[in-house]
């Protein structure tokens, strides 16, 4: 009698064992299958910015709201310097710039960092047009340069600022920008 029921005691715990090592290998796998999902999954960040509305990012292409609202941005400080602010201007453009394009950007803004260092000369912009092309990211900025020297301004131009970047993961970063001899037309 005792052996029988040390026989049917060992039998419920042997099924006990065999049913948690199934439920344990099931939520194993199940676990591997979640982080092979998520690795393979785009990322996606939303961002509240002081626009209209919330931007979603994804790193499987950048949203043209994203891209509007980094261009008006990086506009705003690469289109305005005056000598007094030089030094921070071109730090604050080499923030915003892509790593394998740091280099010549860098050499391109000290040489206007040595032409108008210790002059009185004071640029301002104000924009009067944007355009975005998500899928060749690239971005066109277009107003009016006004040129202060002391505190007479000089000249005021319309001209237009082409603007390419780099698009990793949700990352955007400048690759370059410079002037438009002649504006093009936007990317339909």
């Amino acid at each position: 009698m005792d052996l029988d029921l040390a026989h049917a005691s060992a039998q419920r715990v042997l099924r006990q064992r065999n049913v948690l090592a199934v439920a344990s290998l099931v939520l194993g796998v199940l676990l591997v299958g979640t982080f092979v999902v998520a690795q393979k999954r785009d990322r996606e960040v939303v961002l509240v910015p002081t626009l209209r509305a919330p931007v979603t990012l994804s790193s499987a292409a950048v949203a043209p709201e994203y891209l509007e609202m980094v261009t008006r941005d990086v506009a705003a400080v690469a289109l305005n310097r005056s000598p007094e602010t030089l030094t921070w201007w071109m730090n604050s453009i080499l923030e915003f710039t892509d790593e394998p394009a740091r280099g010549q950007v860098k050499r391109d803004l000290m040489k206007i960092v040595a032409e108008q260092q210790g002059s009185q000369i004071t640029q301002f912009f104000t924009p009067d047009m944007m355009q975005v092309d998500p899928v060749h990211l690239q971005s066109q900025v277009g107003g009016i340069v006004h040129t202060v020297v002391a505190s007479k301004e000089v000249t005021n131009e319309h001209r237009v600022f082409r603007f390419t970047w780099a698009y990793n993961g949700v990352s955007l970063k400048l690759k370059g920008f410079g002037m438009v001899t002649k504006p093009t037309e936007p990317a339909k």
